[in-house]
């Protein structure tokens, strides 16, 4: 594989990453509540649009809008049941609370659908293009496009429509947001929907390259340094630190073979060390 490939593979890798990192970012800015299962919520989109088109053979642009909007719903079902009722409890016990949640999800995922590996089949799947050389997946860029589509409509949502900008708001200080008038809670519930639909677009594109089973939802781990390594706190920076680490990922696993995925937490150690507050440094201070 030459160079021009594992950037490629890189890039692709870290779109990935970087989407799930936008989900724990948006919920630690609207609650800083670190969300563990972020990763799983993805795997669980993988899983619904494999049921979905393989064993409901819905058509491609039916599975497509029903993942988001069922995972959607579903993010907002598990902020008002599950953690909602957790508001005023010790940090640390949400935390040990999202963490057990990841493995319960895993657990049902693996009860429903088995632990054999699965694999979305699309339109696009299996399609190659050469560009000056470099030989694409239609999957690969499917994800890159993907992306740059996924962040300019947040960016468009959060720039120009009212509960983009009361979500801000909220996410800056919820008393002052409360007393102008905004209703946080229904903010909050709308920003965890929002996250589970990031997660299940980021699933929609992953799974035609990636097996599905309920062990993909580890890639949260993935996802978590990226969003230390953007700058915890920076959308943008999420998705710079999704593509950082999955660019070091693929580099040195060719420079040194089996030493992949120990390449992106030495970047992790790497940057702590050099650049503790990330690329992006937006741990903002909080306005009235």
């Amino acid at each position: 594989m030459d160079i021009s490939q594992l950037v490629v593979t890189g890039i692709a890798n870290g779109c990935v990453y970087g989407l799930v990192a936008l989900g724990f970012v948006l919920i630690y800015k609207a609650t800083e509540m670190v969300n563990f299962a972020q990763g799983d919520i993805m795997m669980l989109g993988a899983f619904i649009a494999f049921t979905l088109s393989s064993q409901l053979e819905m058509p491609y642009y039916i599975v497509v809008p029903g993942t988001i909007l069922i995972m959607a719903v579903f993010g907002m079902a598990l902020e008002r049941g599950v953690l909602r009722p957790m508001i005023g409890e010790p940090p640390f016990a949400v935390l040990m609370l999202t963490i057990g949640l990841g493995f319960v999800l895993r657990a049902i995922a693996g009860t429903i659908w088995g632990h054999q590996p699965n694999q979305l089949i699309t339109p696009y799947s299996g399609g190659v293009i050469d560009i000056a050389g470099i030989r694409l997946d239609y999957e690969k860029l499917v994800i890159m496009g993907g992306t740059g589509v996924l962040c300019a409509l947040m960016f468009l949502f959060f720039k120009f429509t009212r509960i983009g900008v009361a979500m801000q708001a909220a996410s800056q200080n919820q008393l002052a947001a409360y007393y102008v008038g905004i209703p946080v809670n229904r903010v909050v519930s709308i920003t965890w929907g929002i996250s589970a639909a990031v997660a299940a677009a980021a699933a929609l594109m992953v799974a035609p390259l990636w097996w599905i089973e309920p062990g993909l939802g580890l890639v949260g781990i993935k996802a978590f340094v990226a969003a230390i390594v953007g700058g915890f706190g920076s959308l943008p920076g999420a998705l710079i630190g999704g593509i950082a680490i999955g660019l070091v990922e693929q580099l040195v696993g060719y420079t040194i073979p089996g030493f992949g995925e120990t390449g992106a937490y030495v970047f992790l150690l790497l940057m702590l060390f050099i650049r503790p507050e990330g690329i992006l440094a937006t741990m903002q201070r909080k306005k009235v």
